[in-house]
């Protein structure tokens, strides 16, 4: 079998599982609770150790092209393994050629302090040092190679042969999630431990850096509007962004405008400060972004059991998280049945070393009674799971035992 012919044959597994009965249940399931309509709460495997289970030794394709679709389409093999409700789409989404400066989105380069380790934490390197370094900031405006895009879009079509169709991600770089914060790139550039310093030794600096961060990011959504540049499947709320209010995902290349998607933020590096100050110097500043959206989720890995009444000022706020860090009981308090509240289990706990299945069916029976007694409309999602002991079973029954606990209450 040669390289092609392997990613097509993978391609076509990930067609037949897309186009499937179980597939149409799944986005049923997802449209009616992310509409606010009471369901069992779906299950999500987002981010899990798939480089214990794809290994070189699994990768047969010699081109890196062809070995990084047949990549992608073994992470789907595995995820039809899992019964969880993950959506698989019957299309690929390829990324227009943007103009971005080698350096960075913002000019400067981002990188991390060197350590020996192979696989390890560790903390980027400021290249916002003194005051005036904010002058060497600088972001280009949006703009699209369109012959390097029609190459990589006919390279993708003439591999696939016609079996999933191609969608095209034309949105411009600050529009993407993890650009579109401030939060995430703002620690990359100036440090973690810098940012809380500068809030209190030299405030209105910090806030003039990250006002104009805020306006950079403004400016390529509306450059993108402004170039028809926005596609259904820019849709981000880190879940699956289907709901009655808006469009499926789709290969469309039909324009659409941010009214017509799902946005989405966090500010995980703002989880240790308090409400007052995270609202001050950080979520002022991602409210207007925010807003340009049909519907918002917000929160990642970050606690946000005390500033949830900061994060309720979005007007069309719809999904908030609620992380292994934060109290389930207070947030579910507060969220009820006006939002979807997104429970994020301790990965480490779920299923890093084994599973323990007394923990496991404990541990969601606590969550399952408090999100009952406050009325919420809830899902499960497992995240952040940076090991499995290489032992890729773990989820799948971690996620059988969460299926049938869930299965049992609301049937």
């Amino acid at each position: 079998m040669s390289d092609i012919e392997r990613v097509r044959d993978l391609a076509k597994q990930t067609r037949e599982f897309a186009l499937s009965p179980e597939m149409e249940r799944r986005r049923k399931l997802w449209t009616d609770h992310n509409s606010l309509h009471f369901t069992r709460p779906p299950i999500y495997i987002r981010a899990v150790p798939f480089h214990e289970y794809i290994t070189s030794s699994d990768l047969r394709c010699q081109d890196p092209g062809l070995r990084n679709l047949e990549w992608r389409f073994l992470l789907n093999q595995y995820y039809m393994q899992l019964s969880d409700d993950t959506i698989m789409e019957p299309f690929l989404t390829v990324g227009a050629a943007l103009d971005i400066d080698p350096n960075g989105i913002y000019g400067l380069p981002a990188s991390l302090y060197k350590t020996e380790q192979s696989v390890r934490a560790a903390a980027y390197k400021p290249v916002i040092i003194d005051e005036d370094d904010v002058k060497k900031l600088s972001v280009r405006p949006y703009a699209v190679d369109e012959e390097e895009t029609k190459r990589r879009v006919e390279w993708h079509q003439e591999v696939l042969d016609g079996i999933l169709d191609i969608a095209v991600d034309r949105q411009a770089p600050l529009c993407h999630m993890w650009n579109n914060d401030i939060a995430t790139l703002l620690a990359k550039l100036r440090g973690l431990e810098d940012i809380m310093w500068d809030a209190f030794d030299r405030p209105e600096w910090l806030l003039d850096l990250v006002s104009w961060m805020r306006d950079r990011i403004l400016e390529h959504i509306d450059q993108t509007e402004q170039a028809n540049g926005f596609r259904l499947c820019n849709h981000q709320n880190q879940a699956m962004p289907y709901c009655r209010e808006l469009e499926s995902p789709s290969a469309s290349d039909k324009p659409v405008s941010t009214k017509q998607l799902w946005g989405y933020m966090a500010a995980q590096e703002f989880t240790t400060w308090g409400p007052d100050l995270f609202n001050e110097f950080m979520f002022t500043f991602q409210k207007p972004i925010l807003e340009r959206y049909a519907l918002a989720a917000y929160g990642c890995c970050e606690d946000l059991t005390n500033k949830i009444s900061v994060i309720k000022q979005l007007k069309n706020l719809r999904r908030i998280a609620v992380s292994p860090f934060a109290d389930v009981g207070k947030c579910a308090e507060q969220i009820g049945s006006d939002y979807v509240l997104s429970w994020r289990p301790n990965p480490s706990s779920a299923c890093s070393f084994g599973v323990d299945e007394d923990f496991v069916r404990k541990d969601i029976r606590r969550v399952i009674d408090i999100c009952d007694q406050n009325n919420c409309v809830w899902d499960v999602t497992l995240k952040d799971l940076e090991t499995t002991g290489g032992d890729p079973n773990a989820i799948v029954r971690w996620t059988y035992i969460i299926r049938e606990e869930l299965e049992k209450r609301y049937g």
